[in-house]
Parts: structure tokens; sequence; C-alpha cells
């Protein structure tokens, strides 16, 4: 009896000690969402934060591509529309940007940091943004009217339209 006891009691400890995961160390979405801390959450579809890839990897993956492709990425917002929040820039990682608009004009807080890491969903494409629409958004970063007037030539870049966002803590 006291053998039995031994036993039953040693197969409960190593169940009871197990880390829960599966062998192959992936995590639950869950225990991502616990583990990265994620803030608040915009925009009409919801971020599946597990398919998101560095910024890095989205460009590597777009180079050579045209029409526009679907992504999830997490990258650093190092610019908030100063007016609505109705578009960031996104750091490269290479010390250039690239700007999110967002779907159908929903914003964020402007008040949100540059800095702040976010992961978001949507497309990205190669645009040719006019003149006016360039001054527009200078207009909204809070540029001087010397800086807005000296844009005078469209700008063939990549865009990426959001249509979610969720930012980190």
């Amino acid at each position: 009896m006291k053998a039995t006891f031994i036993i039953y009691s040693s197969v409960f400890f190593l169940f009871a000690c197990g880390n829960g995961g599966s062998e192959t160390g992936d995590i639950t979405e869950q225990e991502q969402e616990e583990k990265i801390e994620l803030g608040e959450s915009y925009g009409p579809v919801e971020v599946d934060i597990t398919e998101a890839v560095s910024v890095a990897d989205m460009l590597s993956d777009f180079e050579g591509k045209d029409g526009e492709q679907e992504y999830t990425f997490e990258g650093t917002l190092t610019e908030v529309c100063s007016k609505a929040g109705c578009w960031v820039n996104i750091d490269k990682g290479d010390g250039e940007t690239f700007m999110v608009r967002f779907k159908d004009h929903f914003t964020i807080p402007i008040e949100t940091a540059v800095g702040t890491e976010a992961f978001l969903h949507g497309v990205l494409y190669w645009d040719t943004v006019t003149v006016d629409l360039l001054q527009h958004f200078a207009d909204d970063a809070g540029k001087s009217e010397e800086e807005i007037n000296a844009i005078t030539e469209p700008k063939y870049e990549l865009g990426f339209e959001a249509d979610g966002i969720v930012l980190k803590k």
C-alpha cells in the first residue's frame, strides 16, 4: 500500500511540475499576450499578434512585388499625426521611415508617445503621394509653413493602410 502511494505521488508530482507547454516550445496566444503586455487596440480589425513579423522581414518579403500584400507586423512609432492620430510613421530599422494610414480614418490617441511599439495589420503597397497630400501630412505633423511650402514634388514610396493596431504598454 505504501509503495502504491509513493508511485501515485511520484506520478502526480511529475505532472504537477511539468512546464504546461508543448514539447516544441510553442506558447499559446494568451501566453504571448501576457508576456508582451498589450495596450489598447484600435481599428475595425482585431490584430492577431501571433502572425506578426518584423518590419525587416515584411520589407524583405515585399521586395520586387507589385500591388497590395497583406501583413501583420511589429514596429516602432516614430511620429503620430498631431491633429487627429489618423496616421503614424514607422521605423524601417535603417534610419528611414514609412507612413501607415488608418483605413476609414480610425484614429489612435494623439498623445501616443514616439517610440511606442505596436502590432499593425493591413496592406503594404507602392504609392505615388501627391504634393497636396504631402503638404497635408506635413501640416498634420506640425511642420512650419516654410517646410510645407518647400514640398513641390510628389513622392513614390511605400505605403501601408492599417485596419487594426495594438499598442504595447
